[in-house]
């Protein structure tokens, strides 16, 4: 600790993000990224942005960018933010719209950069238990709070919570924000973001990363009621007016309009998830019921950590969790059939 720090800067337990391995002959599905490249529509379009126009600033409302994802949500531009990230626009959440009068609610097994957050803004907090299942219960959630926020399919289980049970919580909870955050809800899951104009509480947040293959691009955004977007907007004038380059800006609009490509990827993942549960499960694992593209799964006899280590020296890396109750638990990211079938491999040596 430095005698400069700020005080609270060194109670923070930053996030830790996913290994970025060094070597090149790892099969990688530790961190949830998409196996398959972006639209070629969209690389030539990042590609056509790369001009002498990257002198100038880009514009600082995105208004381009809102319109493509507005007009693809059936929603107006207004109701659209977007930001260098969903983790960039999650933190302006944190900012803009809980309240600290009591403490937000989230799931005690959910994306761990909540608590990150929480404890960075001094933004008052509780956890709130999974069930048994792993499942969110409704009940556990009618008490007084400052905001609830929970990825909808959850991560790292990826359970899904159904779009009626979703609602039921607004109605629950219509004096306070629900943040929905679907990073991975178009592996399986339904968007809340048709129910953004019967529930001004409500703001659903998306990434590029995961179903549009650009996580390398940093783009994320949020959807909701202009009150909603507004405070967003404050936030983000108050710390960075431009967060949202040309490039991505250009590689984002179209990410958004090439529904074709769009389709097909994430139609290829959710039939390779498919087949590795039922692999996986031949094999010994439990899997949880996943509507992401990963699966959570513990070996009925074998430990987690020794299952983790005996992978990578088969050159396979997957993500590994210490929390209680689920530190027996791998989560297995979705990668191409060549990569799906490396690890049923190496588990299969390893198992023997």
């Amino acid at each position: 600790m430095s005698r400069f720090w700020h005080p609270r800067i060194a109670e923070l337990h930053p996030y830790v993000p996913g290994e970025q391995p060094r070597l090149t002959n790892l099969v990688k599905l530790n961190t949830n990224e998409n196996p398959y490249p972006p639209s070629p529509k969209v690389l030539a379009a990042i590609q056509a942005a790369t001009n002498e126009g990257l002198r100038l600033y880009p514009d600082p409302t995105s208004l381009a960018l809102r319109q493509a994802i507005a007009a693809h949500f059936a929603l107006q531009p207004e109701q659209v933010f977007v930001g260098n990230g969903s983790d960039e626009v999650l933190a302006f959440v944190f900012q803009a719209l809980f309240q600290p009068q009591a403490p937000v609610l989230f799931p005690d097994i959910s994306y761990s950069f909540y608590p990150v957050y929480a404890a960075l803004f001094a933004v008052p907090f509780e956890t709130i238990a999974l069930t048994e299942q792993f499942q969110i219960d409704l009940t556990d959630y009618q008490r007084a709070n400052g905001g609830i926020i929970f990825p909808n399919p959850n991560a790292p289980t990826g359970i899904a919570l159904p779009l009626t049970a979703i609602e039921v919580l607004l109605q629950q909870n219509a004096d306070s924000v629900v943040v929905v955050d679907e990073a991975y809800v178009d592996f399986g899951a339904e968007s809340a973001a048709g129910l953004i104009d019967r529930y001004p509480n409500l703001l659903v947040t998306q990434s590029f990363s995961k179903s549009r293959s650009l996580a390398g691009l940093r783009l994320g955004f949020a959807l909701g009621h202009t009150d909603l977007i507004e405070a967003l907007v404050r936030v983000k004038d108050s710390f960075n007016s431009y967060p949202v380059d040309r490039l991505a800006s250009a590689g984002g609009i179209v990410a958004m309009q090439d529904q074709d490509y769009f389709e097909q990827t994430r139609q290829q993942i959710m039939q390779s998830r498919t087949a590795l549960v039922t692999s996986l499960q031949a094999l010994g694992f439990d899997v949880l019921p996943s509507a992401a593209n990963f699966v959570f799964a513990r070996h009925t006899s074998q430990q987690a950590t020794h299952l983790l280590h005996a992978l990578r020296e088969r050159g396979v890396i997957v993500r590994h969790f210490t929390k209680p109750r689920i530190d027996q638990f791998l989560r297995i990211t979705i990668g191409t059939e060549q990569d799906n079938q490396a690890l049923l491999t190496a588990l299969e040596a390893i198992l023997r």
